[in-house]
């Protein structure tokens, strides 16, 4: 099999296992824990550019008010995913952010089209209309939004669409946009620790190994992601990145336990039915493309 796959398959496993990783700092309040991970990540990322011997090209690279703003803007949707990730799976919501991370491929596909007037083909718009058609049963049978997935789906689309006009790459993307959000992090850091509510160093060195830890969970499926869409099509990045909204699924249900009708069920079952129409419609067109 191709390394790239496996590089892929790492990076989206990883990142799955972000549940079970969170579970362990449940005692940490999510703000805690999204700080540690933005300043840990900042730390990581810079000594990884430094012992490549990229610094001098990084701080030129970044010395540009466009690119100062773009990746403001970035970092802020990268952020208010996080923070949400990590509340709602301390929270009990797992099954809900796999559902987040099942919509956003499609919602990413319709953002393309309002914002770059990009084109779909029928099958693709009745996908997307089915997935819709899920997300309203949800709602109904809740008798509310969940809005912990679109949360989830709308702060990652928007950060792909930022995305697009970023003029670095994914190693000096996540250094810059985790380098913005460094100095408010640290702040809330020693805020909490001067009210007495800091768990660094209180927690013990299971807990502050973790917690150092969470910068090396961000930044290493970051590597192996950068390195595999080098080595294997999109198409093939596209189809793979399922496996983390089904293992954070699985988790949810079988491991958690978290509460699952047959109701929810059913509501989940259009998403993945729409899915599943979008990806083999996909897949058709271009093997008839490359004919």
């Amino acid at each position: 099999m191709n390394t790239g796959v496996w590089y892929a398959i790492a990076a989206y496993v990883i990142w799955a296992a972000l549940v079970v990783y969170w579970k362990a700092l449940a005692h940490v309040p999510a703000p805690q824990l999204l700080s540690h991970r933005i300043v840990w990540s900042f730390l990581f990322l810079l000594a990884f550019i430094g012992l490549a011997g990229r610094w001098r090209n990084f701080w030129t690279t970044i010395r540009n008010g466009r690119i100062l703003r773009v990746y403001a803007a970035s970092a802020a949707l990268i952020g208010v995913n996080w923070l949400t990730y990590v509340w709602a799976v301390n929270a009990g919501f797992i099954v809900e952010t796999s559902l987040g991370y099942f919509i956003n491929p499609l919602l990413s596909v319709v953002l393309g089209v309002l914002f770059f007037h990009e084109r779909l083909r029928p099958w693709q718009w009745a996908s997307i209309g089915l997935a819709a058609a899920g997300v309203l049963y949800l709602t109904a049978i809740y008798r509310s939004l969940p809005w912990i997935a679109l949360t989830l789906a709308f702060a990652f689309g928007f950060y792909g669409l930022v995305k697009k006009a970023a003029p670095l790459d994914s190693l000096y993307g996540l250094t810059l946009e985790t380098g913005i959000l460094f100095l408010p992090a640290l702040a809330y850091l020693g805020l909490s620790e001067a009210q007495g509510q800091g768990q660094f160093l209180h927690a013990g060195l299971t807990s502050d190994a973790l917690m150092i830890g969470a910068g090396l969970m961000t930044t290493i499926p970051l590597l192996l992601f950068a390195a595999a869409t080098h080595r294997i099509p999109l198409s093939l990045v596209g189809i793979l990145q399922y496996i983390t909204p089904t293992v954070q699924f699985l988790l949810g249900v079988l491991v958690y336990h978290e509460p699952f009708s047959r109701a929810r069920l059913l509501g989940f079952a259009v998403v993945w039915a729409a899915l599943l129409i979008f990806a083999v419609e996909s897949f058709l067109v271009r093997r008839q493309q490359q004919r």
